[in-house]
């Protein structure tokens, strides 16, 4: 077939105006999902399964577009159509709907920006989403070393429960910053989290101290701070009681069965969680 020809053929087929119509129509709808589905708590899957879903559908209208045509009597195959010698009346519905979807597409994808924008430094931990920095061994000894590490890796774990509801950033990344003096701003806002974790632990003979701080990244404001001092028997129990308040702080709705997660000790011998 004639190049030309193709195209012409392509042209009255109607096929040039379904692909603009629906790349019109598909963007809107991607702007949809971005912008609305967060609103709703909707997972960040089904807004990757509609973009899918519009791109594999993309060729599949073009194909329809050329096999078959829309007439007052329906929907009939391209050559029953032009069977029909009747003479077909232009219509301009296409281009209004094509100038309304791409104008609500704009107009989406600018409030989005906007929205993001001001998002930044104002919207209180509107992402569920914390670090834990490695927790500061005050002891003084190096042998000590291991139960900052510990409660640390402990907190990270029992926190992990709670995804997809809270973004946990891994052990293997937040200890990169293990003995690192910079601002948790700084820290937090390179790991894009919005609240960080930090604390200092303390050990003297079988007490243990431990200090926690909870920080708000955007607003460089403390959420809630803590200081215990309890025995080594009562660590596993400390930890529970930090978990639960930042769930609470973080505003994070629990089930009964995420809650049982959350304080879920994999040993009730501390001596045992020490080795």
């Amino acid at each position: 077939m004639n190049p030309r020809n193709f195209f012409a053929e392509l042209k009255r087929r109607n096929v040039y105006k379904v692909a603009v119509a629906y790349a019109v129509v598909g963007w809107l709808l991607v702007q949809v999902a971005t912008q609305v589905f967060p609103f709703f708590e909707i997972p960040n899957w089904a807004v990757r399964l509609t973009v899918l879903v519009i791109v594999i559908g993309f060729p599949i209208a073009l194909v329809i577009a050329w096999a078959f045509e829309l007439t007052p009597e329906g929907l009939k195959r391209t050559e029953a159509a032009d069977a029909v010698a009747a003479p077909r009346p232009r219509s301009h519905a296409w281009i209004y709907i094509v100038i309304i979807a791409a104008a609500l597409s704009v107009g989406l994808f600018f409030l989005g920006r906007y929205t993001a924008s001001n998002r930044i430094g104002s919207a209180p931990l509107s992402e569920k989403s914390i670090a834990v920095l490695p927790f500061v061994n005050a002891s003084g000894d190096p042998n000590m070393e291991y139960l900052s590490d510990g409660i640390t890796e402990s907190l990270i774990n029992s926190f992990s429960h709670l995804q997809p509801k809270l973004r946990v950033i891994p052990r293997s990344t937040v200890f990169r910053y293990k003995g690192q003096q910079l601002d948790p701003r700084e820290i937090g806002r390179k790991l894009g989290v919005r609240a960080l974790l930090t604390g200092r632990v303390m050990q003297h003979a079988d007490t243990v101290n431990i200090q926690t701080e909870l920080i708000d990244v955007d607003q460089d404001a403390q959420l809630w701070g803590e200081q215990y001092n309890r025995r080594m028997s009562d660590i596993l129990s400390v930890q529970e009681e930090i978990t639960s308040e930042i769930s609470e702080k973080l505003q994070l709705k629990l089930s009964d069965e995420e809650k049982k997660r959350l304080t879920k000790r994999y040993t009730e011998n501390p001596e045992a969680y020490q080795l």
